[in-house]
């Protein structure tokens, strides 16, 4: 199954990809995680430390012109199979693993954001990020989860049109809540009508019934663990809040399969 991440910036969409991604592998599901986020935060978030992260494809030059300029042609559909297992590095879990489960693997890409510049290296760059993204979650057989760039920009050029469902973040503020009507609304209009919309740092209220917001919303209240924690660590894993996070990643995994079938 494959599910993207989208949202306005700063409100946990990276935390929640990383929550989720720890509690599959620790249910026996390998999966890819793919930071597709301008932020290049997924990897510092899940608990690697910055100096083992691997350097974002984005300006993989090198890359770029092995695989976008083979042979003295501009290839736009460059062949990308081999490079998730030779870009990516494994991510430790967070957590104790399910009682009877063989924990699954997890990997980290990190892509960094497909953009719209204007030309030159930045222009074939993005053309190998989105032939990697489109094999990723269109030829892989496995769990991917894909953390997107804060705002609509991906699902405006239809970079997600072939994920299996899609998890909007919002705080609860109006601001945020318009800018997650925004992302439900344009994914929708690509056919990726199963989506679920979580508002973290909840405290209560009822949110306004906004166009475009997914009708299924789960809420996440603030976590004293994490904040405390975000003083001196990167990682959003392993918090004292573990088991209330459990059980909301369930909630939106069970939800979002459900509507696949």
């Amino acid at each position: 199954m494959k599910i993207a991440f989208a949202g306005k910036g700063g409100v946990g969409k990276t935390s929640l990809a990383a929550w989720t991604a720890d509690w599959l592998a620790r249910h026996g599901k390998n999966v890819w995680m793919v930071d597709a986020d301008t932020a290049l935060s997924l990897g510092q978030a899940s608990a690697i430390d910055q100096e083992h992260l691997p350097e974002p494809l984005i300006r993989r030059e090198d890359l770029v012109r092995e695989r976008i300029h083979a042979g003295g042609f501009l290839n736009l559909n460059p062949d990308v199979g081999d490079l998730p297992e030779t870009l990516a590095v494994d991510v430790p879990l967070g957590g104790p693993v399910a009682e009877g489960i063989s924990p699954g693997r997890k990997r980290l890409i990190v892509m960094g954001a497909v953009t719209n510049a204007g030309g030159g290296c930045a222009c074939d760059a993005n053309a190998l990020l989105k032939a990697l993204l489109a094999h990723i979650v269109m030829d892989r057989d496995e769990w991917v989860l894909v953390d997107l760039e804060a705002g609509v920009e991906h699902l405006g050029r239809g970079t997600v049109t072939h994920v299996d469902g899609l998890v909007v973040v919002s705080e609860p503020s109006m601001r945020s809540l318009q800018t997650g009507a925004e992302v439900g609304r344009m994914a929708s209009d690509l056919g990726l009508t199963n989506q679920a919309l979580v508002i973290n740092r909840y405290l209560g209220g009822e949110p306004p019934k906004l166009d475009g917001l997914p009708k299924w919303s789960l809420t996440i209240p603030p976590l004293p663990g994490l904040i405390e924690k975000q003083m001196s660590n990167a990682s959003v894993l392993g918090l004292p809040e573990a088991a209330l996070l459990d059980a909301a990643v369930e909630s939106v995994i069970t939800h979002l399969k459900a509507t696949v079938g």
